[in-house]
C-alpha cells in the first residue's frame, strides 16, 4: 500500500481540490478502473432509469449473476463525496459482488453536486430503494428480499436509506457499508491523524462537502447519520473499514450506535490500506478480499447457499 501511494504522489496530475467540479469528474472518470481486478463476466447485465420524486430518470445498471428468476438484490450507491463517480467508476465492484453472492446488484447514478445539492443524492437513493420495491419484480427479481450498500458517500447514503426503510416499514436484509461518512464535522481522532492523506485529505474532504452542503444543513441527520434519533429496528449490518482512512473512526462510531441499538453488525477494518482501497484490486490484496467478504455478507443475508 505504501508504495502504491509513493507512486500515485508521484503521478503528474493536479489534486481534485484544486479543479473545478467538471474537471473533478472528468480526471475521476479517466482514472476510474485502473488499479481494478478484471472484470468478471455476468450472463445479465442491463442498463434502465428509475423514476425520482421529481420525474427525472436515473440511470440504473443490473448485474444479475443467474438467469433465474425471483433473485435478491442489493441496491448499490457508490462514493465520490457527493460530486464524482458513476455507474462506470463501481462497475467491477459491482459484478464482483453479484457474482460473488448469487444476488443481484443494482447500481444507482444519483444526481452529484454540485449541480445538485444536498439533499438531492439522499432522495434519489432513497426514491429508488422505495421503487424497487414496488417495481423489482418487472427486472425479475424478489423485490421482498433487499439490501442497500455503498462506499463513502454512497455508505453514507445507504445508512440513511436503511432509517428511511425501518420508518417506512419497508424490510431489509442487511445494510452493506464500505467506509461510510457518518459524522457532520471531522473532528475525530482519525481525521486528525490522516489531516494530509494518503489519498483521502482534509483539504478533499472539505472541497466535496462546500460542493455538496450548506454548513448549516450539516448537522442533519440525512448527511450525518450518527446524530440520527434512534436506529433501532434498522437492517442488519456488515461495515468494512480501511485502517489509514480519515473515515475510520467515525464508521467505527456508526457500529458502536448501532449495536447499542441493539442492531447486529459485523464489522471488518482492513489493516495498512487507505481510502478507495476496493477498487485496487489489481494491486491490493485486502480489496480482493474486501469483496469476498462483502460478498459472503449478501449470501448469509439472502440465505443463498454458498457456491
Amino acid at each position: 500500500m505504501r508504495q502504491l501511494v509513493e507512486r500515485m504522489a508521484r503521478a503528474p496530475y493536479p489534486p481534485l481540490h484544486t479543479l473545478s467540479a467538471a474537471e473533478a469528474k472528468s480526471a475521476y472518470a479517466k482514472s476510474a478502473g485502473v488499479l481494478d481486478v478484471p472484470k468478471p463476466a455476468l450472463p445479465r447485465v442491463l442498463d434502465f432509469t428509475v423514476p425520482a420524486r421529481d420525474g427525472y430518470q436515473l440511470p440504473a445498471r443490473l448485474y444479475a449473476p443467474s438467469t433465474e428468476a425471483a433473485l435478491p438484490a442489493l441496491m448499490y450507491v457508490h462514493g465520490g463525496g457527493f460530486t464524482i463517480g458513476n455507474i462506470e467508476s463501481h462497475d467491477t465492484l459491482c459484478r464482483s459482488l453479484a457474482k460473488g453472492s448469487g444476488a443481484a446488484v443494482i447500481s444507482l447514478d444519483y444526481r452529484l453536486a454540485p449541480e445538485h445539492r444536498f439533499p438531492t443524492a439522499v432522495n434519489d437513493a432513497w426514491d429508488a430503494l422505495q421503487w424497487l420495491a414496488r417495481e423489482g419484480a418487472s427486472l425479475g427479481l424478489d423485490a421482498a428480499r433487499l439490501a442497500v450498500g455503498g462506499d463513502s458517500a454512497g455508505g453514507t447514503l445507504a445508512a440513511v436509506s436503511a432509517i428511511q426503510a425501518r420508518d417506512a416499514g419497508l424490510p431489509l436484509a442487511l445494510q452493506l457499508l464500505i467506509y461510510p461518512g457518518t459524522t457532520d464535522h471531522q473532528d475525530t481522532d482519525s481525521h486528525a491523524l490522516f489531516e494530509h492523506g494518503p489519498v483521502l485529505e482534509k483539504a478533499l474532504i472539505d472541497w466535496f462537502f462546500q460542493q455538496y452542503i450548506d454548513t448549516a444543513d450539516r448537522g442533519d441527520w440525512r448527511f450525518a447519520p450518527l446524530r440520527a434519533d434512534d436506529v433501532d429496528g434498522v437492517a442488519p449490518a456488515w461495515i468494512g473499514l480501511a485502517e489509514c482512512d480519515p473515515l475510520v473512526d467515525e464508521g467505527v462510531a456508526y457500529a458502536d450506535k448501532l449495536r447499542a441499538a441493539g442492531v447486529a453488525v459485523d464489522l471488518e477494518i482492513y489493516r495498512g490500506v487507505v481510502h478507495g482501497f476496493i477498487t485496487m484490486g489489481r494491486a491490493i490484496a485486502e480489496a480482493r478480499q474486501l469483496h469476498a467478504d462483502a460478498a459472503a455478507a449478501l449470501r448469509r443475508a439472502f440465505a443463498i447457499p454458498a457456491n
